[in-house]
């Protein structure tokens, strides 16, 4: 199977990895550009594009997806033995980062597929992970869309849902996500090429949406409800990280964990920091911080 795959972090590296072990290696890739990462500022290539080169598959780096990626992308794939577009079967994208041109999503003869990890038409958008876990949802998935040039609006090629644990952070249910949607496009990748799945539109009028993920999203108020307060905690805990200020420094909570409050019967469960790491400092006992 001829097929580009578009992707950039970890979770795209790993949806590869899967690919790979079932015998489906792309024929280009395509990824972010290097960027500085860190205090130091140091150009770092993305994981997508380490996998790349350790498998010796070519890449681009496009900035934009753009006319002059147009012509890059044409002048690239006759190199990698994709003579003719009438050759392309598939793009798969998996966490690329960039909004897709429409000329771009149909090229290839049977479309572009992406794995979003919500149950569409519900939280479409860059952070339907996070955004589940924040709203305590206790249920989420994994969708395999058709792409449209409108936002996560394709119909849909296969779905498979799951529950979400009660004290589940966003780093535990992304790798499981990873690993259920590219064994799910695995599993639907034959007879989706032959025209065996029948493509089921959304229910647009159902549609919800989530927004990109700012670190100023991590401030925690820590009167609300403690409840609320868990679920940022759990959602925001490898990035942003949920923080407070304490005589103008920025505390970030590190661990914490939702219990009963004996003393509160309305709200009935308490948010309770255990570890926190204060601006300049090492990790520390909550109660040890407000003690010096």
């Amino acid at each position: 199977m001829n097929f580009v795959f578009f992707g950039t972090p970890q979770i795209a590296t790993d949806t590869l990895e899967i690919l790979k072990k079932n015998g489906y290696l792309p024929s280009l890739i395509v990824t972010a550009p290097d960027k500085p990462v860190g205090r130091k500022q140091i150009i770092t290539p993305p994981p997508v594009k380490v996998w790349a080169e350790k498998n010796k598959i070519p890449i681009l780096q496009p900035e934009k997806l753009d006319s002059d990626f147009k012509l890059e992308i044409g002048n690239c794939l006759p190199c990698v033995a994709l003579a003719k577009w009438g050759k392309l079967e598939i793009f798969i994208v998996v966490a690329y980062g960039k909004i897709f041109p429409e000329w771009l999503i149909n090229l290839p003869g049977h479309g572009t597929l992406n794995i979003h990890y919500s149950l569409l038409p519900k939280y479409r958008g860059a952070a339907p992970v996070q955004s589940a876990i924040l709203n305590g949802e206790t249920e989420t998935g994994v969708t395999i869309q058709k792409m449209v040039y409108k936002l996560d609006a394709g119909p849909i090629v296969a779905q498979e849902k799951i529950a979400i644990g009660k004290d589940e952070k966003t780093p535990e249910l992304m790798e499981r996500l990873t690993k259920i949607g590219s064994d799910l496009l695995v599993k639907i990748l034959p007879d989706y090429i032959e025209g065996k799945i029948k493509l089921q539109e959304q229910n647009h009028v159902e549609a919800t949406f989530c927004k990109k993920i700012v670190k100023e999203d991590g401030l925690i108020d820590l009167n609300n409800d403690g409840a609320k307060n868990y679920n940022k905690f759990r959602a925001y805990t490898s990035w942003p990280r949920t923080f407070f200020f304490h005589n103008n420094k920025r505390i970030i909570i590190t661990n914490a964990v939702l219990e009963d409050d004996p003393f509160d019967k309305v709200q009935s469960k308490k948010f309770t920091i255990k570890k926190v790491l204060p601006e300049g400092k090492k990790e520390t006992l909550f109660t040890n911080y407000f003690q010096n």
